[in-house]
């Protein structure tokens, strides 16, 4: 069984490796490994084209931040060793690269056994750091494995999906402690007194991996008559998500789909802005909603808090938010979907 202290010191370990990864710096018995990685970062894009470099590395440089060892070190002490492990299945989403990091993550740092069912779109990133991790501290090898096929002989799950798939979640799992996550969305809420820099922010918030992820913003609130002028200005340099076929092809058939129907929305030629109630957009599109009382928006907003993510902004009271820029950089302790991680894996029986 492994210490608290030797699981903290592998994460850590890993999160120093993929610092030097970034800074080129590899030490001499890593050279492989980085060279492995590189490689490896390119098969990413062929299999799957909204896996660009620039994206898995954002992806793994917010993985190196969750990682710095006063984080891990803090986080260790909320969990410990269970008597007798359990396997715990872990379903991975895919749509941005590692996104199940932090599942596995918490399963492994609370003692417990892992049994991961990657996504086809992203199968090639996890392995690669569940290796690493065995790397730097071997006993985790029989802590981690993999399903080829169906999942069998575990103990709880965390499964993360669509609405559609979570229903099919509920019924195969019901009889196992789990927890199942389904669609979520992140909005911001705009004063119209933001500078350019918070705009530029938000521009993070809303393309960062093409604006695939749940805590990407896809909705805006803003005051009535606000001007989108200063936001799409502000936003220019995320232009070249367009040259992604990927985000290309949606922009185009979803642009030709409000030109047919005569849907009104704003263009800037990469990103268009549309009227909507509805939190849940499609890619290469924000909804916005007007509104006049700022305490109107925190009211709506509390009412459809388990539809939510992250929700960006400065001038609400009664929820938390986040700064601008800060939706696609969660800490270890930013669990999906608010739902304490470890203290579910420390409950099992």
């Amino acid at each position: 069984m492994l210490s608290i202290q030797q699981r903290a010191n592998a994460f850590i370990s890993l999160g120093i490796f993929l610092k030097d990864y970034r800074e080129k710096a590899a030490k001499p018995n890593h050279q492989k490994f980085h060279s492995d990685l590189e490689k490896l970062i390119e098969m990413c894009y062929i299999y799957n084209g909204w896996f660009t470099p620039a994206s898995v590395n954002k992806a793994l440089a917010g993985i190196e931040s969750m990682l710095n060892e006063n984080e891990v070190q803090a986080f260790v002490k909320t969990s410990a060793a269970p008597s007798s492990p359990k396997t715990v299945a872990v379903i991975m989403a895919g749509n941005i690269p590692a996104v199940g990091f932090h599942d596995m993550l918490c399963v492994l740092n609370s003692g417990n056994k892992v049994l991961i069912k990657l996504s086809s779109d992203d199968h090639l990133l996890i392995p690669f750091l569940a290796g690493m991790l065995i790397y730097f501290e071997p006993g985790f090898a029989p802590f981690i494995h993999f399903a080829e096929n169906k999942l069998s002989d575990f103990d709880a799950v965390i499964a993360t999906g669509s609405n559609n798939s979570s229903r099919y979640f509920d019924y195969y799992f019901k009889k196992y402690p789990h927890i199942i996550r389904k669609n979520r969305n992140s909005v911001a809420v705009l004063s119209g007194e933001e500078s350019k820099a918070d705009l530029q922010l938000l521009g993070h918030d809303i393309l960062d991996y093409f604006g695939l992820g749940c805590r990407n913003v896809s909705k805006l609130f803003v005051p009535e008559g606000y001007n989108f002028a200063t936001f799409y200005e502000a936003i220019f340099d995320f232009k070249t998500v367009i040259d992604n076929k990927k985000y290309g092809n949606n922009y185009d058939y979803t642009r030709a789909v409000y030109l047919l129907d005569s849907v009104k929305f704003l263009d800037n030629n990469f990103l268009m802005l549309k009227e909507d109630k509805a939190f849940a957009s499609p890619v290469s599109v924000v909804f916005h909603e007007p509104y006049t009382n700022i305490s109107d928006v925190e009211e709506l907003l509390l009412q459809h808090k388990e539809q939510l993510q992250c929700i960006v902004g400065k001038n609400l009271t009664q929820l938390k938010t986040l700064n601008f820029g800060q939706s696609q950089c969660p800490t270890l302790s930013d669990y999906a979907d608010d739902v304490n991680t470890l203290d579910f894996l420390s409950r099992l029986i």
